[in-house]
């Protein structure tokens, strides 16, 4: 029997991804069709022999309840739940100290995921290696360039006996183009190692509190002094690199993270794209909806497009909106109750909940090129090209032209602009 855990963070570890989490909490935020942690789940449950899937994060309890509860529904063979954890605990923290609920029923191999990634997430082939190669856990990792190694936890492999030998994270000179991809399978024994490492961390800081109160620098409110506060990465990844107890699995398939908001924009193509080359049901068809569609596209059955519309390719169309005659989307994510009408441009961007676009209007951001492109979509409180973000219920006034902006929720625009963040 084999679980997973998905660690979902909590409210201040979106900032990035404002000002749409400033409406819902990131997981939840839809690309390609469907919540950004509902991939990850349909990739887990999909794995042979897994039986729970538990979210660890530091949200309301109530926040992740409804989606689960569908999810319960949608994957009957898999039991969810959520655990919040009381204080933030650091990446590994609240994977540690919920030990005794993840080992309950004494699973074989327990899968930890980042929510922020997006991914095609070879699971079973990930499994398949770490059962044989019998280490006590298993890093999957991917190629990246090395101009942007740096931005990314680097390890280094040997690549014949798949033994990942050092880990480093966001080192600042070249080690390797081998990136985490912030997924990982561990045998139920990592938790006596973790306990190992706390033991040791905890002996480190009372032999630090002590030299430092003696010379009267130590600061009792100093979060770094808190020994519950365990890092995944630097202080168990490095360690068990170090102990030769982990192992490296290549990922050949896509993968991207999805840090800042821009970020959600190619990741719903990935997935739609994705969707496009397995032929799934829920991808629209010119002619099954009227308006013509080119690439990969998703139309909730709710929205209303008009069929002279020129909708894709990689948009997602939400519940309940309404796309007006000669309307034109590419590469977008138009989410619930928006209304677009005759005329209007959409382009590389992304149109929150509730908003409206008058005739003629255009919203338009630039198209993401490099993975880094998005990491961050400002800098010094200016706009950076990148995608164009209306946040929930933003008007955008007849024969107006929104480009490369950020606009926060509750605006309308009578004019034009280019490269700003509306507040």
């Amino acid at each position: 029997m084999n679980k997973a855990v998905i660690l979902v963070g909590g409210p201040s570890r979106a900032t990035r991804f404002r000002p749409l989490s400033m409406h819902l909490p990131q997981p939840l935020f839809p690309v390609g069709g469907q919540p950004i942690i509902w991939h990850q789940i349909k990739a887990l449950s999909a794995v042979k022999d897994l039986r729970e899937i538990i979210l660890i994060g530091f949200f309301e309890d109530f926040i992740f309840q409804p989606f689960l509860s569908k999810c319960q529904d949608e994957f009957p063979s898999v039991t969810f739940k959520y655990l919040r954890e009381y204080s933030q605990l650091g990446t590994a923290g609240g994977f540690f100290h919920f030990r005794d609920q993840i080992l309950r029923g004494s699973p074989k191999n327990i899968f930890m995921l980042y929510t922020d990634i997006c991914c095609s997430f070879p699971l079973d082939e990930l499994l398949a290696q770490h059962e044989r190669h019998g280490r006590l856990g298993t890093i999957m990792v991917t190629k990246v360039d090395r101009a942007s190694a740096h931005l990314y936890g680097c390890v280094v492999v040997d690549h014949e006996t798949k033994l990942a030998e050092h880990y480093v994270e966001k080192p600042e000179t070249y080690v390797s183009d081998m990136a985490s991809t912030g997924v990982f399978v561990f045998d139920q024994e990592i938790f006596h190692f973790m306990a190992r490492v706390m033991e040791k961390r905890a002996s480190e800081f009372e032999h630090e509190r002590v030299q430092e109160s003696a010379y009267g620098r130590y600061d009792d409110g100093d979060d770094s002094q808190d020994i519950n506060r365990l890092r995944l990465e630097q202080d168990i990844l490095r360690a068990m690199a170090g102990d030769k107890k982990l192992s490296a699995f290549l990922c050949t398939g896509f993968w991207r993270q999805i840090k800042s908001a821009a970020s959600a924009v190619p990741a719903n193509a990935l997935y739609l794209q994705q969707a496009h080359g397995s032929s799934e049901s829920i991808l629209a068809k010119s002619g099954s909806e009227g308006a013509e569609i080119k690439g990969a596209v998703y139309i909730h059955p709710s929205a209303q497009v008009h069929p002279t519309a020129h909708i894709g390719p990689n948009v997602s169309i939400h519940a309940r909106v309404v796309i007006g005659p000669g309307v034109r989307i590419n590469d977008s994510i138009i989410l619930d109750n928006v209304h677009i009408k005759d005329n209007a441009v959409v382009l590389h961007a992304i149109v929150g909940w509730d908003c409206r676009i008058g005739k003629w209007g255009r919203v338009e951001g630039s198209k993401v090129t490099q993975a880094n492109d998005i990491d961050e979509v400002t800098q010094s409180g200016v706009k950076l090209n990148s995608i164009c973000i209306l946040g929930e219920d933003v008007h955008v006034k007849d024969e107006v032209f929104i480009r490369n902006s950020i606009v926060l929720p509750h605006k309308e625009l009578a004019g034009n602009k280019h490269n700003e963040v509306i507040m």
